[in-house]
């Protein structure tokens, strides 16, 4: 991991502890887009042995906020405002990979979209912004 992208992660397990009991991490930071992981537990599960739609909603949104602060650290404070996701198909058991890309950056919020990934199958879409603060 890239001392850029271990800094971000580190400045998210510190807002959002939720984050660090989940081992969330940023992979690669590439402006206008970033890359995260969620590493598997077998917790993140449900019946079927699928990862359920929370944790996939959860890496989407942390995803984008991850964005948020590889655009400008002073981003900590930002919030969604909306958020939008489309379950593809059924993740497999093991690490997701989310692409979170910048759509459109402006003053007062950032919009942005975001996939995820089970290996090389994408399972979820994502869309939402972010309100800047402070």
């Amino acid at each position: 991991m890239h001392s850029q992208a271990q800094h971000l992660t580190t400045l998210i397990s510190q807002s959002v502890p939720l984050s660090d009991m989940q081992g969330f991490f940023v992979d690669c930071i590439s402006l206008p887009e970033v890359q995260c992981v969620l590493p598997f537990k077998p917790a993140q599960t449900r019946h079927g042995n699928t990862i359920s739609g929370p944790i996939l909603m959860a890496l989407a949104d942390a995803s984008m906020y991850a964005l948020m602060l590889a655009i400008d650290e002073k981003n900590l404070a930002a919030v969604t405002r909306d958020f939008q996701i489309h379950f593809l198909s059924r993740p497999a058991a093991h690490d997701l990979t989310a692409i979170a890309y910048m759509v459109k950056d402006s003053a007062k919020h950032t919009l942005m979209r975001v996939e995820i990934l089970s290996g090389e199958k994408l399972v979820a879409h994502a869309t939402g912004s972010y309100v800047k603060l402070g």
